[in-house]
Formats: C-alpha cells, sequence, structure tokens
C-alpha cells in the first residue's frame, strides 16, 4: 500500500512532465522480437497515465491499463476517454483481476521496481495465453556516468525521506532473464533531453523520492534544484541524459 500512495499528489506533473515513449523506437523491437500484431490483447500493469499504453494502442492494439492508484487511474480515464481501444481497471501487479489465459502480451513500464518480483511474475504467468510475451521497458534518467545527472542524484537523496539510492530498485532489471527463461532479448538505447526550469521541476516533482509543496524541507528542496539548474543549464537548458531500457521474453514452457 505504501508504494501505491507514494504518486499521491503527483499525478498532475507525472502526465505533464514524465519522458514519453516512442511508438516510433518501441514498436519495431515488440514486432521484430515478439511479432506483435494489432489483434494481440495487451495488459499494460502499473499503467499509471498510460503513457506505456499509448504505445500498443498506436499501434492498434486493444489494451488493458491495470493500475492500484486511484489518482493515477482517473487521470488515465480523463485522458483516454474518446480511445475505445483503452480499458482501465483498478488491480495490482500481484492481483490484476484478470482471467487466465486472456492476453497476449504483458507490458510493465517503469513501473517494475514497485513490484513484489515472485508474485508478480506468476500472475504474468497466469494470464497470459500459452507462448505469450513479457514486455519490461524502463525510460528515464541514466544513473551515472554523467556530471548533471549525478548532481541531480544527490539532491534527491537529500531530501528523499530515506536518503538512499533512488534507482536502487532498479536492480530487479538486471534479473529478468531469470523468470523470462525463453527468447529473451535485452537492449539499451541512450538519448537526452533538454529541459528548461519549469520541465525539469515539472519532472522532479513527479519522481516518488521529491517532498511535495506542503512538505517542511520543501523550499530547501526547490532551492538545491534551482541551484542546480542555474549550475548547469546552458542557454536556459539543463540537458537531462536518458536510457530505454528494453526487456522481451517468454516463460519457460510448462
Amino acid at each position: 500500500m505504501k508504494s501505491v500512495r507514494r504518486f499521491d499528489g503527483k499525478v498532475d506533473d507525472y502526465a505533464r512532465y514524465r519522458e514519453r515513449y516512442s511508438p516510433e523506437i518501441l514498436l519495431p523491437v515488440f514486432r521484430q522480437h515478439c511479432g506483435l500484431t494489432p489483434d494481440w490483447l495487451i495488459a499494460d500493469i502499473g499503467a499509471g497515465t498510460g503513457m506505456l499504453s499509448d504505445v500498443f494502442l498506436a499501434n492498434g492494439n486493444r489494451t488493458i491499463a491495470v493500475e492500484p492508484n486511484a489518482e493515477m487511474r482517473e487521470m488515465c480515464r480523463s485522458l483516454h476517454q474518446d480511445n475505445s481501444l483503452l480499458e482501465m481497471m483498478e488491480g495490482t501487479a500481484e492481483h490484476t483481476g484478470l482471467p487466465s489465459a486472456s492476453v497476449e502480451m504483458v507490458s510493465a513500464g517503469r513501473a517494475m521496481h514497485w513490484f513484489l518480483v515472485e508474485r508478480a511474475m506468476a500472475e504474468f504467468r497466469r494470464i497470459l495465453k500459452p507462448d505469450g510475451w513479457v514486455a519490461i521497458v524502463a525510460f528515464g534518467r541514466t544513473e551515472e556516468g554523467h556530471e548533471e545527472n549525478e548532481a541531480l542524484e544527490k539532491v534527491l537523496r537529500e531530501y528523499s525521506e530515506d536518503h538512499t539510492d533512488t534507482h536502487a530498485g532498479y536492480k530487479v532489471y538486471q534479473h529478468l532473464e531469470e523468470y523470462l527463461t525463453r527468447d529473451f532479448h535485452h537492449e539499451q538505447l541512450l538519448s537526452s533531453m533538454s529541459l528548461d526550469w519549469k520541465g525539469l521541476h515539472g519532472i522532479v516533482m513527479s519522481l516518488s523520492a521529491s517532498p511535495l509543496p506542503n512538505d517542511a524541507i520543501y523550499p530547501d528542496f526547490e532551492r538545491a534544484l534551482r541551484a542546480l539548474f542555474e549550475r548547469y543549464a546552458r542557454d536556459g537548458k539543463f540537458v537531462l541524459q536518458t536510457r530505454y531500457w528494453i526487456n522481451l521474453g517468454r516463460f519457460a514452457a510448462e
């Protein structure tokens, strides 16, 4: 429940500023390695505001967006109210509420580190049709290797509730092949985003580690973030290094 509520009060910034998944980047990968076609039914788990769902919708796939956070579900419904291909439902990765053997693909974008992995993988196997695919995609700032990114991480650690590595949970992405033992495919794509102050502030405020404006430490946090922007911005733009982390695979045959 704690992880479900971590995005309360952050949904507007999340929907407006978070990094968007590109259909032009992801769909060719899904088609080549999984054989994705528009007639597949997709279960997008931990769907948030529907950003990864949008990739499948662009391909003409009927998509079920499963999301436990009420504010996220409401935003997702609002953003997709005119798209009949998307169905929104309450559920978790461990208890989706979907029928057994009902979907051709399970996807999760930027959410796997919130799941109880063993139970989630068992649930994915249950709801997948025989030979169905799992697509786990993370897209966002890189963890290390760029001064601006590392400086931002230091600010987030200093002002987060537990002062720990905000990427610590991402280690789960390094072990997906242990679960998806058949036809596993992994690739990384590096890129960057050029952000003005409003864009950087919006992305940072959408992160679960950031304090909310009504928190006592928020004024100090915002000053630290502003100082970071002023230090690294060139011509009013802060360059954030980003990475796609794409993982595709199937469960071993039973």
